[in-house]
């Protein structure tokens, strides 16, 4: 039993000392590769009450490189849940350097108004932005070619979103629950929208689907309480 003990606090004392490689100012990091091209992500810290340390933060602007141990590192990614639940968070700039956005790294920001995001990111994680109530619009950089499901879903807030040319399919639930969101173009050259896509988007009143879209999977449209105008 004591050494069951012991081991239980050997892993808790490793997962606490190492929940973040280093930190440079308010931000902490994760090393992604400690030899050329040397590189780092955005990543959480929690305090012991299960808090975000970046709770207190209102405006990151998230720098394209930094310096540890004589070592510069470039901003290549914002890891998994990294500003997860950041309430007072309520902009958010992102360098060029960043490619990545990982799976909910803005997860219930319900503060966050404005976010830049580069054409330089080509990924946006699963439900990355999830519940941010407070965002009105975003644009989606041009080398995203799927919207991840949940990656807008309650964002009651949004009104309108750009949706690139290159995006192939819009994942299940990935505008779920925006009910500010009046009407919508999906560009040539997305073929599936996923199921529930659109769910209860209650202020939608019209939807244009291209003719490149070949799959609609089911209640992608549903609860739609005011969408009167659908043009296939």
């Amino acid at each position: 039993m004591r050494k069951l003990f012991s081991l239980f606090l050997l892993l808790f004392a490793n997962t606490t000392l190492w929940a973040y490689d280093f930190q440079v100012g308010d931000l902490y990091y994760n090393i992604t590769s400690d030899t050329i091209p040397y590189t780092v992500e955005v990543t959480s810290e929690f305090d012991g009450t299960g808090t975000n340390k970046y709770n207190s933060l209102t405006i990151v602007d998230i720098p394209s490189s930094v310096e540890y141990e004589n070592i510069t590192y470039a901003v290549t990614s914002i890891g998994k849940t990294a500003f997860w639940a950041s309430t007072n968070l309520t902009s958010l700039t992102i360098p060029e350097s960043v490619t990545t956005i990982e799976k909910e790294a803005f997860y219930l920001c319900r503060a966050l108004s404005s976010i830049v995001i580069p054409n330089s990111v080509t990924n946006i994680g699963m439900a990355a932005f999830y519940a941010c109530t407070t965002l009105t619009s975003i644009a989606l950089p041009n080398g995203i070619t799927r919207i991840e499901p949940s990656t807008f879903e309650a964002c009651t807030s949004l009104t309108s979103v750009t949706i690139p040319k290159n995006v192939k399919s819009i994942g299940k639930q990935a505008f779920a629950a925006c009910a500010s969101m009046t009407s919508l173009t999906i560009p040539e050259g997305v073929t599936t929208i996923e199921h529930g896509a659109f769910y209860l988007c209650l202020a939608l009143e019209s939807v244009t689907i291209p003719n490149s879209v070949t799959h609609i999977s089911g209640a992608a449209f549903a609860d739609c309480q005011s969408l009167t105008k659908v043009t296939l």
